[in-house]
């Protein structure tokens, strides 16, 4: 706490000496501006040059655009759009002060989208963020690897479901699908060696039991590597994190209705409606909804859910506004099927095969559903102090909850009446949640873009609260009873059902209890240009954790109390070996994970442990080329985490002890490569691979120099290519085809289980697509060979058979 108290007081110290860092001493100038269409969308990637002068820019997802260091004097700004005549603005420079200029383009968002199209750029290459670094870096000046999937490339794709868009992200893979059961319902999925959930709405804690509802993601941003400095660590993992950015309200009206039907009864239909609240467009509203209603491809499985989420938005003045989003998700769903593998034997079925298994059978009941409402919101205030400052303040709250039935089929170590442990017969067990998490977020930043010299600074700095709190009414987990998988007519399989389950039920014991914790933060990031094309990321984050302790409501006890401080720094550098399009990269980057003490069990032994520490050094390459045509992105990590905690035997006067150490370690390296390219108009193209290489290098002999299971297949590759006729009377008509590739996957990998593996597979789609002006038409078929191929993490669970879908979109 000290050292927390020293770096705010450091931080409030060091704010008006930043503050009045604005002027530069060479009396040069600075323009910023921002460049819209006709119907008040920003203009994204449109080229602004300064005429007589060598300075150009291209304008980010914002439609902004900066040219630095400007000697004071009139100009010539022009902006170009290729197709369209280039428009002129004049500027005047003062010395050491920012001119602010908006341009409006003679062509509407429709239009621009169709001059993408046109020209070749690419319209699923735009990657500029500002959650990423929490400053408006564009990706070549950013020295940390992250990937998008945009909602254009979703749209193509006839996406759904959340876990689908995801297959378009070069290193990530699903571990398991979402559960919907207490703090942890949401899906796995692994990212450079470690599971890593969607926790993140607009890089704030947006949390969900359940699935997440694909009708308001702008985007998904999956941010590599341990991302502890600017993102704490409660929510996120070491392999990174995953970041949903939600649409935005914009300043006209307008929207769009579709509908999608498919195989499994699949039924979804969707509404965006934009509207602008008054004549001067100060307030803008933007709504989302969504039904969804699905079946399952085994004999009994369902997911029906409704989404809502508003957007408010409001200038007060030219330096207050406002913005205020919601999301209210309800959805009521049967668990899928998954198969716990024995984690503490041998394990006698080591594939799918060997295991004689229908997977087209679900071993649960249409009446043993659960709920998971969830609701998120979100309120953002940001103030223009000055040219160069600009005042953040958010805060967040998100409420989510699990109520109803979870059952799991799982081979134990030993079957009824003695009958030893086999992997033919399987137990199901059922029990009743109820459960709700509450998170609340409280985040203050200080944004500068100020100059002291010849040097550009972006600065951040901010203070960070947050506070999750879980209270529990569940019941004991029962064995319901045992069932054959390798045959069909076992009498037992049809006998589960809600009343079956309350009646076993019946008697069992209820958890009441609750958990609270606390996080304080602190950090610091600033992006200093020591040139045009030289620049260098130092960051650092202090962060305080304070558990409150479980507390037993029936007894009314509070245990494992504890608290934390941990320190996260970050360093990157990046030089532009060709100006705004090639860069090349390097970070250090940190990440942490808070341990809670553990048993004394020998005197000479401490249970105060200190947080988990992961290290990652990375290097590698950005492109963004040939007009935007292409975008790369590939490199090198390699991620030590230590301080893992693990158990060692120690012996004392004939007498055995398990004693908890903290001295466990694991390396993960590997490469990654992300690919978005048009070379001809029409043709676009999305590619990426990766190659992960973990393993558990200090930790019991148990896993010892083994894979984690965690970690996923270690190589991995996805691919979409779409061609659309941009000309003549087919214009608008377009295909696709896509898929993906895992290696083989070690689902259970110890030394007394043995090795359980998923096969690798490769897994093709295709789409034929119509797009007007006023409507969209999509056909899209989803695993094209209907091949069988699995997911897991010490789980199995079978993937989507081969289905057809269908989209209507009607614009307005």
């Amino acid at each position: 706490m000290r050292f927390l108290q020293t770096l705010l007081l450091m931080l409030l110290a060091f704010s008006p000496c930043v503050l009045s860092a604005h002027t530069t001493e060479d009396g040069n100038g600075l323009i910023k501006g921002t460049v819209t269409t006709t119907d008040g969308k920003p203009a994204m990637m449109v080229t602004v040059i300064l005429k007589n002068t060598k300075k150009s820019a291209l304008t980010d997802e914002n439609g902004v655009f900066v040219l630095n260091n400007v000697k004071p004097g009139n100009y010539t700004l022009q902006v170009r759009l290729v197709g369209h005549a280039p428009k002129e603005e004049t500027v005047l420079v003062t010395a050491d002060n920012t001119t602010e200029i908006t341009v409006m383009l003679a062509v509407s968002d429709i239009q621009l989208k169709e001059v993408e199209v046109a020209t070749g750029r690419s319209k699923f290459a735009k990657k500029e963020s500002q959650y990423v670094a929490r400053l408006p870096l564009a990706n070549l000046e950013n020295p940390q690897v992250y990937n998008v999937v945009s909602k254009e490339l979703m749209q193509e794709q006839v996406i759904t479901n959340f876990d689908d868009a995801l297959k378009n992200t070069p290193g990530v893979t699903k571990l398991w699908s979402s559960t919907g059961r207490p703090t942890d319902g949401a899906g796995y999925f692994s990212m450079r060696g470690f599971a890593v959930q969607p926790t993140m709405i607009n890089g704030i804690p947006g949390l969900t039991n359940g699935g997440i509802d694909p009708a308001n993601v702008e985007r998904i941003e999956s941010i590599k590597g341990p991302s502890g400095t600017l993102f704490g660590s409660s929510y996120i993992s070491f392999g990174g994190l995953l970041n949903i950015v939600t649409k935005k309200p914009y300043e006209t009206f307008g929207g769009e209705v579709s509908y999608t039907a498919g195989g499994y009864g699949l039924s979804r239909v969707t509404a965006d409606v934009n509207a602008p609240l008054n004549k001067d467009k100060s307030a803008l509203l933007r709504v989302n909804a969504a039904y969804h209603n699905e079946g399952s491809f085994q004999d009994a499985g369902f997911k029906k859910s409704f989404f809502f989420a508003p957007s408010l938005s409001y200038k007060a003045s030219d330096k207050l506004s406002f913005l205020v989003n919601a999301e209210f998700y309800n959805a009521e769903a049967t668990n899928p099927m998954m198969l716990f593998l024995n984690r503490y034997r041998p394990l006698i079925a080591r594939t799918p095969d060997e295991l004689h298994m229908d997977f087209n059978r679900s071993y649960t009941s249409n009446d043993l559903t659960h709920k998971t409402p969830t609701v998120n919101l979100y309120g953002q205030a940001t103030y223009k102090i000055s040219n160069n400052w600009t005042s953040q303040t958010v805060l967040a709250r998100s409420s989510r909850k699990s109520d109803g039935y979870y059952s799991y089929v799982m081979f134990l170590d030993m079957g009824p009446a003695g009958i030893g442990a086999n992997d033919t017969l399987a137990s199901r067990f059922a029990y009743n949640q109820n459960s709700t998490t509450t998170t609340t977020n409280i985040q203050q930043n200080f944004i500068g873009d100020f100059r002291i010299g010849n040097m550009r600074n972006r600065v951040i700095f901010g203070l960070d609260f947050n506070d999750q709190s879980t209270v529990n009414n569940n019941s004991a987990y029962a064995l319901f009873d045992f069932v054959n998988v390798s045959r069909n007519d076992d009498p037992r399989y049809g006998q589960i059902n809600k009343a079956a389950v309350d009646a076993n039920l019946a008697g069992q014991p209820v958890t009441k209890d609750g958990n609270s914790a606390q996080v304080y933060s602190a950090y610091i990031s600033n992006v200093l240009n020591i040139t045009d094309a030289f620049s260098a990321m130092v960051s650092v984050r202090v962060d305080r954790y304070e558990n409150k302790g479980y507390t037993d409501f029936s007894t009314n006890t509070t245990s494992d109390k504890y608290g934390q401080t941990a320190v996260s720094p970050k360093f990157g550098l990046v030089y532009q070996v060709l100006k705004d399009k090639v860069s090349v990269f390097g970070n250090y980057m940190n990440g942490f994970s808070n341990v809670a003490p553990g048993q004394r069990v020998l005197p000479e032994y401490t249970n105060i442990f200190k947080p988990q520490q992961a290290n990652q050094w990375e290097g590698g390459v950005k492109v963004d080329a040939f007009d935007h045509k292409l975008a790369l992105t590939a490199s090198y990590y390699d991620i030590l985490v230590s301080n893992m905690t693990r158990q060692i035997t120690v012996e004392r006067e004939g007498t055995a002890y398990n004693v908890t150490i903290q001295d466990g370690k694991q390396k993960s390296k590997g490469v990654e490569f992300d690919v978005i390219a048009t070379p001809l108009p029409g043709l676009n193209i999305v590619a990426g691979y990766s190659y992960n290489d973990s393993k558990s290098t200090e930790i019991e002999k148990e896993f010892l120099n083994r894979r984690p299971v965690s970690a996923g297949p270690a190589s991995m590759a996805n691919a979409w290519i779409s061609y659309s006729f941009v000309k003549g009377a087919v214009k608008g008509l377009g295909l696709g085809l896509g898929g993906n590739y895992a290696s083989d996957n070690k689902i259970t990998n110890g030394l007394t289980t043995g090795v359980f593996t998923l096969p690798s597979y490769t897994v093709l789609n295709a789409s034929v697509f119509y797009n007007a002006k006023a409507y969209r038409l999509g056909v899209k078929l989803d695993n094209l060979t209907n091949k069988e191929y699995f997911s897991g993490w010490t789980t199995l669970e079978k993937q989507m058979p081969r289905r057809l879908s269908v989209n209507a979109t009607f614009r307005f």
